[in-house]
């Protein structure tokens, strides 16, 4: 378990004293730390060489006056560090810790007050580590003063360009936390064995193994662009549930709207979503993305609040234009510009748009996620990505023409558009007394939507891969761009659960309406987790940690 500081179960969110943090780079010990404790006998060394307990093994030597007998005892060191660097083993969870932090571009490095010789000589023997993950590696032959001074730590962060504030450094010993502390950067001790009183010298975080350590890790990393990775945002969601009997449907994974009580027959639906991933036609999408997520409560759009953010050098007529825009997108869909807020501000650097919409519904036709039922049936509208097919088609014209994309096909894409609304058959689905629920595809995907519905309804899903209809333009665009229809970006298309006895009738009716619909699944029981199909074959659900369209632009920037 790891001990002290604010958490929620047993996850460390915050430093032992209530602090927040962000990672620039990780500092480990070697051994005992990155590699089995107990290879070596320090307390057969320590009475070889005749040092006291409580005195450093390197300090003792070098205050050794006589030349030669300081030379005998560190031989003795020296053989024993190089006995146990030709045997030693990674600790568990190192590689696994050291991939985790390599995938999330922090540096890593090694501050030891072992040999350079005995280090090698482990890297030789560990097949699991490679040495060549380290941004540095100071031994005690580094001409540096060796821990608990602060020097190598100071150090290492120089060779990183980060400041020794942004390091933690990771140890199984005091003298580790010390020199972190010293430097000013944040610690962790590695108990190891919880039942050997050691002290932890005030580090900020105390683990027990280098598993719980990278639980710790994970929330220091700097996230990826993008929507909050589903688990952070579970953990960040826990214990904030209201005891007000007026929440009908509150905060949670996968819901796209609250439902509140504020009248005998009348529930309030909000919803709330920025613009970010699009640049042109942000009216049309600040206004339908927020409507739809209303309407998948069952609720009709009715009033919508829109905070405007400029970089600095916009005009006032692009800055009325926009508002125009959205007063008459609003107008469109029959919902009233009721208020919001606009400003000038360098925190950021393109507009910026977070709508807040809000609808009614009556209350015996509110769709909660929660009445999903197991063998309710699972529809898709419209196809995969209609909302990333059209931003690639707008925002990646030149990227499309590059590799080898027509410009017919970019234009047909373009006028996907005019389809990222749900809003029909979000109305035609609750209508149907058989509709249990109703969750509208955005960031992340299909992939991740489907996740989302699973975890809200607390039900596990069953996918039949074949089924799932994708557009050719999007196909073509994810095959020369390399990315995966899937995780590219939804609005447009609406899961559907329903029961086997409504599927056919709704599909129906929505086809009727001139929008395409498909049946890709089913509900099964309670619990977690997605089945996956393709043509009776078992096969995997993917997870996205973010949109395809954010890693396309962080690829080509990067």
């Amino acid at each position: 378990m790891v001990d002290g500081g604010p958490r929620r179960g047993s996850v460390r969110r915050r430093t032992r004293d209530g602090r927040s943090f962000r990672l620039e780079g990780v500092v480990f010990d070697f051994d005992g730390t990155l590699t089995e404790p107990g290879a070596i006998d320090f307390t057969a060394i320590y009475e070889s060489v005749g040092c006291p307990r409580e005195v450093g093994l390197l300090e003792f030597l070098a205050g050794i006056e006589d030349p030669e007998e300081r030379r005998s005892k560190e031989a003795i060191l020296t053989a024993a560090e190089m006995e146990a660097a030709e045997r030693c083993r990674a600790n568990s969870g190192a590689a696994e810790l050291l991939a985790f932090i390599r995938d999330n571009r922090v540096p890593v490095a090694i501050i030891t007050r072992n040999s350079r010789a005995a280090v090698e000589t482990a890297f030789a023997t560990l097949s699991d580590i490679d040495q060549a993950d380290f941004v540095s590696i100071v031994t005690r032959d580094t001409p540096l003063n060796p821990k608990p001074f602060p020097d190598a730590v100071r150090f290492v962060a120089g060779r990183m360009g980060v400041e020794p504030k942004g390091l933690l450094v990771v140890g199984d010993h005091a003298f580790d936390v010390e020199a972190g502390l010293q430097a000013g950067s944040l610690t962790m001790f590695l108990r190891n064995d919880p039942r050997e009183p050691r002290s932890d010298g005030g580090a900020d975080f105390v683990v027990e193994t280098l598993a719980e350590a990278m639980e710790v890790i994970r929330f220091g990393v700097p996230l990826p662009v993008g929507k909050l990775p589903a688990a952070l945002l579970e953990s960040g969601l826990e214990g904030i549930g209201s005891d007000d009997p007026a929440l009908l449907v509150g905060a949670a994974v996968g819901e796209d709207a609250a439902a509140i009580d504020v009248g005998r027959t009348e529930v309030l639906v909000a919803a709330s979503d920025p613009i970010t991933l699009a640049v042109d036609s942000m009216a049309r999408y600040a206004v339908l993305v927020n409507a739809n997520d209303v309407a998948t409560s069952g609720a009709v759009p009715r009033w919508l609040l829109s905070t405007l953010l400029f970089p600095p050098g916009f005009s006032a007529s692009e800055v009325l234009s926009l508002i125009d825009d959205i007063r008459e997108v609003c107008a469109a869909c029959g919902v009233a510009l009721c208020g919001g807020h606009t400003e000038i501000s360098d925190a950021v650097s393109r507009p910026v748009i977070v709508g807040t919409m809000l609808g009614t519904v009556s209350k015996e036709r509110l769709i909660d996620k929660r009445g999903m039922k197991e063998g309710d049936r699972l529809l898709l509208t419209k196809k995969v990505a209609v909302e990333g097919t059209a931003l690639l088609a707008r925002e990646h014209r030149s990227k499309l023409l590059g590799a080898g994309v027509t410009p017919v096909e970019i234009e047909e894409a373009s006028v996907f558009l005019d389809r990222i609304g749900i809003l029909e058959e979000a109305r035609i689905a609750g209508s149907f007394d058989g509709v249990t629920a109703l969750h509208d595809v955005t960031e992340g995907g299909l992939a991740t939507a489907v996740w989302e519905l699973g975890a809200a309804g607390g039900r596990r899903l069953r996918l039949h891969r074949e089924r799932i209809p994708v557009y050719p333009q999007t196909e073509r665009f994810c095959s020369v761009l390399g990315l995966d229809p899937l995780g590219l970006i939804g609005s447009g298309s609406l899961l559907i659960t329903c029961s086997p006895a409504t599927a056919t009738s709704l599909a129906a009716a929505i086809e009727a309406a001139g929008i395409e619909v498909a049946e890709i699944g089913e509900v099964l029981g309670g619990g977690e987790g997605i089945e996956v199909f393709q043509e009776g074959v078992r096969s995997e659900w993917p997870r996205f940690e973010r949109d395809e369209v954010s890693r396309l632009d962080r690829r080509h920037t990067s």
